[in-house]
């Protein structure tokens, strides 16, 4: 049974482990880090059966305010710190000698059952207000610190919550003057009261479950509408507090490649919000080795525990303040098409997993792209490189770039091949990217929306060309190599591999043939008499006619047999063989009829932002 402390809420206290679909995946992650004695904030969660009847009653439900208040009194005993008004603490955030009080700020963060990579929101260091700035930097001793950090929570609630589009607050500003800019672009002020703030910045999560955005990503995941996000509120911890301070991502094992190694960035002086935008371009993970070695062994350590303990590579967001760290959430791991076939079979071979689960963990779309046409051998030599960047997801992308979304969508559905170049993306680009061959940034990172999205898409994605690129490249016919992190001009020659002779695929092959409910060979191989080709059958393209088409046969070729929902519609009619070439990826298919998104699966929970 879940272990809760009202109707709405529960307690993050590491002595229970409720389960995703109360919590959300990123709740449960802090349950479970907590749980191995990990250093976790301290966090409370709203239930995602709060977000449903906040949905269908349109506020908050009765009682709820109630309990909110006192997972606050909660956050307030374990941190020794107070929310709102002040009177002294009981013990220092930073180690300093204690100032009369001590604000306690907290972030509001989405957390769905099922990985929404970037698609909902979040507010940072609620709970800033002219007098917790002036605590925060009595505390600190440092004023600058107190004022960058009001800033940011001023920026992110009037984003987030009044909805301002694009707005960035001078860092040379006061706070009024901030909030006259706030209240020019929106109509609204930013609240005094700390409690107002965190009501106003709950409704806005759970209102981001049913963006557009959001509702995008879900249709084209096939994940339910009807699950809802959770909403957890964790005590602040400060990456930009100091040279000692800083935040990053960690991957136990290379997302691109699939690599056994760690992989990551860091940005020192920083908070999450600034790697997960894209606004900044991180260092290499290495950075905080040569800085806190103490910290990156600690950080390792932690990535082993826990992809041990959750049997899949892990996506660790972490803080580091004043030379300690702390962990915000590790969820399985958004990875490459090669980095997902690589590290399931991998995991099998070092007995972590088994042959099914590894099956479970590579989509037939991934294999599709490993199966894609790549860049002939000479093909780029005298070639003109119009942008370099880092390459965030392997693969070859052909096609006009479009620097406008919509546009990017529009003329998708006309039938072109678009590139999308956008400064950096945002929730706000999804659909253009999912409409794109490929994504190019001019800023953020490996760990950016970006690169996150455009893996979790098997789209090829280069970011961090340099500010100002795009314009050069915007309604040129461009090949963009997401491995090498290159533009090219023009479309360059290509080749397309073959599944047989690729070693870990034929393994993959020979797994899933154990296991498909239906036969599945490359044409030519022991083809009957009587088979049906639907590649000379009219109609044999459109999955929605394969029923009628199908019926009484035994087996089939060609047509929408290529796709998923072909094959599904196959084994629905009766028939016994399907002849396909690819063959991994109908294999897969037939797989996954009662998972069709292994997401669902593998993946702990949504993105920060």
């Amino acid at each position: 049974m879940d272990k809760r402390d009202g109707k709405w809420t529960v307690r993050i206290d590491g002595t229970s482990l409720p389960s995703r679909d109360l919590i959300g995946g990123k709740a449960w992650s802090i349950a479970h880090m907590s749980a191995h004695a990990l250093p976790v904030p301290p966090a409370f969660v709203l239930t995602t059966e709060a977000c449903r009847a906040y949905r269908d009653l349109g506020e908050l439900p009765g009682g709820l305010a109630d309990e909110v208040a006192e997972g606050i009194a909660w956050l307030q005993a374990e941190t020794g710190r107070l929310f709102g008004p002040q009177t002294a603490p009981k013990k220092g955030l930073f180690g300093r000698k204690k100032p009369e009080s001590g604000p306690l700020l907290v972030s509001v963060r989405s957390g769905a059952p099922i990985s929404m990579p970037g698609m909902m929101d979040t507010v940072l260091n609620l709970g800033m207000n002219t007098q917790t700035e002036d605590l925060l930097a009595a505390e600190s001793g440092d004023a600058a610190f107190a004022r960058d950090t009001h800033r940011r929570f001023y920026e992110l609630y009037a984003g987030i919550v009044l909805k301002a589009i694009g707005l960035t607050l001078d860092p040379a500003d006061t706070p009024d003057k901030w909030q006259a800019a706030i209240a020019a672009a929106t109509g609204a002020r930013v609240p005094d009261d700390p409690g107002d703030q965190l009501e106003a910045a709950i409704k806005a999560v759970f209102d981001s479950w049913n963006s557009r955005r959001a509702k995008r990503y879900r249709a084209h995941h096939h994940i339910s509408d009807d699950l809802g996000t959770a909403v957890v509120i964790q005590a602040m911890v400060f990456g930009n507090l100091d040279a000692q301070s800083g935040t990053g991502v960690l991957f136990s094992r290379n997302p691109l490649t699939g690599a056994r190694e760690p992989y990551g960035e860091y940005l020192p002086r920083a908070q999450g919000e600034d790697v997960v935008s894209g606004k900044f371009t991180p260092q290499p993970l290495d950075t905080l080795n040569q800085s806190l070695p103490a910290v990156y062994r600690a950080l390792l350590d932690a990535a082993t525990t826990l992809e041990t303990e959750n049997k899949d590579v892990q996506d660790i967001e972490f803080t580091v303040q004043k030379g300690t760290l702390y962990l915000l959430q590790s969820r399985a791991a958004k990875r490459a098409p090669e980095a997902a076939v690589e590290i399931a079979v991998d995991m099998v071979d070092e007995g972590m997993i088994d042959e099914a689960t590894a099956l479970q963990r590579v989509t037939s779309d991934q294999v599709r792209v490993l199966l894609r046409p790549r860049l002939k051998a000479g093909a780029t030599e005298g070639a003109e490189v119009l942008a370099k960047g880092e390459g965030a997801c392997q693969g070859i992308g052909v096609g006009t770039v479009v620097t406008d979304t919509d546009e990017a969508e529009a003329r998708a559905e006309r039938g072109e091949d678009v590139i999308l170049a956008r400064p950096t993306t945002s929730p706000e680009d999804v659909h253009g990217m999912i409409a794109a061959k490929a994504i190019v940034t001019e800023k953020g990172g490996s760990t950016s929306h970006a690169a996150v999205v455009s893996r979790a898409l098997g789209l090829p994605c280069i970011v961090g060309c340099g500010e100002g690129r795009i314009l050069a490249l915007q309604g040129r016919d461009v090949t963009v190599d997401g491995g090498e992190g290159a533009v090219y001009a023009g479309a360059l020659p290509v080749t397309v591999p073959r599944e047989s002779d690729d070693p870990t695929l034929t393994k993959l092959i020979a797994w899933a043939q154990a296991r498909s409910p239906i036969r599945i060979d490359r044409p030519g191989q022991s083809e009957p008499a009587d088979i049906i080709d639907l590649d000379r059958t009219p109609g044999g393209e459109d999955p929605a006619q394969l029923p009628a088409l199908l019926a009484g046969k035994t087996s089939a070729k060609g047509g929408a047999l290529a796709s998923d929902e072909g094959v599904r519609a196959a084994i629905g009619a009766g028939v016994k063989a399907i002849y396909i070439d690819p063959v991994l990826p109908a294999l897969l298919a037939a797989l996954h009829m009662d998972h069709p998104d292994p997401d669902k699966d593998t993946l702990a929970t949504d993105a920060q932002g």
